[in-house]
């Protein structure tokens, strides 16, 4: 699908008030493009793969929004009344130049830019490899786990991903049954099927997860039957949980923000076997407090193992 994309020049120090105009003008998905580097606290709130290098900050920000095709009275119009929102901000703030510039996009333009940042790694001696990459010769004899996040989350890349990727390392059998909660790509089930565990039901609440998942199932030689990817928010849905099964699974990851790891941790042991593991990470080390008394909440929970990486925490229990 062609989309039309508008730019609109202005200052670091107004982005706020402008991108309030434009959601004020039922403009949404706003991207924002500055020179100013993310503060520690801020990387510390967000799962950050990769940062590519900035060039020196000049007080200038450039604000992109993408519009389908509309009549040329009715952009006209839209873009007016922007401009008139603006225009009202000039009293309280520096909006710099304000001009606007549009241009035509693809869907695949910013769902496939990202992709330049992603490479070939190795963690625990397993290799994360984009798909669109070849393989290499110092590749042989190791375990190579292909992967396409799409638009879905999860290159592997993050600490958190690759402290769960240890503790699978230790708890994957071959008759494992696994349940992979905010799965993403896939990329935590992939490695788990890989290491031999008989099967894999995957859960998001991103629609996107499941087609990813089930693309790079396929792209790494893994039967559609050995994994079911399932999209839904535990918390909220009943029938979800049901679906998914209770006291049937050997491990539960769950990589995913504490935030959301807190209210998720009392629905684990319904799910786990007596004996079974719950693998959790995401957990930034500020949180590490807040999600361990959760789990030693839980009656049937005992922590067993507590991981680091840099900031992240990953945390171990198993059901007594």
């Amino acid at each position: 699908m062609k989309w039309n994309k508008f730019t609109l020049k202005t200052t670091t120090q107004a982005t706020d008030l402008v991108s309030g105009v434009l959601i004020e003008n039922g403009i949404d998905g706003v991207e924002i493009e500055d020179n100013i580097p993310l503060s520690e606290e801020d990387k510390k709130k967000m799962f950050i793969d990769f940062l590519p290098e900035l060039a020196k900050d000049e007080g200038v920000a450039y604000l992109s929004f993408y519009m389908e095709e509309l009549s040329p009275e009715e952009e006209k119009e839209k873009i007016d009344a922007v401009m008139a929102g603006i225009e009202e901000l000039k009293d309280f703030v520096d909006v710099g130049e304000c001009t606007i510039v549009k241009g035509e996009t693809q869907d695949t333009d910013w769902m496939n830019n990202w992709k330049q940042f992603f490479h070939s790694f190795e963690v625990d001696g397993i290799v994360i490899k984009p798909t669109w990459e070849e393989d290499k010769p110092e590749y042989q004899g190791k375990m190579v786990i292909q992967i396409d996040p799409g638009i879905a989350f999860g290159t592997g890349l993050h600490e958190t991903t690759q402290l769960c990727m240890k503790q699978l390392h230790k708890y994957v059998k071959h008759d494992t049954e696994i349940l992979d909660v905010g799965c993403g790509s896939g990329i935590l089930s992939i490695i788990a099927l890989k290491m031999g565990a008989n099967h894999a039901v995957g859960v998001d609440v991103d629609e996107n997860a499941v087609t990813a998942t089930y693309e790079n199932l396929e792209v790494n030689g893994i039967a559609k039957e050995k994994c079911t990817v399932l999209a839904g928010n535990m918390l909220e849905d009943q029938g979800l949980c049901d679906k998914i099964g209770y006291e049937c699974y050997d491990i539960v990851v769950a990589n995913i923000l504490a935030d959301v790891l807190e209210p998720l941790t009392p629905l684990v042991p319904k799910c786990l076997k007596k004996g079974g593991v719950y693998i959790t990470s995401g957990i930034i080390d500020m949180k590490e407090e807040e999600v361990k008394a959760v789990i030693e909440a839980q009656p049937e929970l005992e922590i067993v193992e507590i991981t680091r990486k840099n900031d992240w925490v990953s945390i171990t229990a198993v059901r007594k």
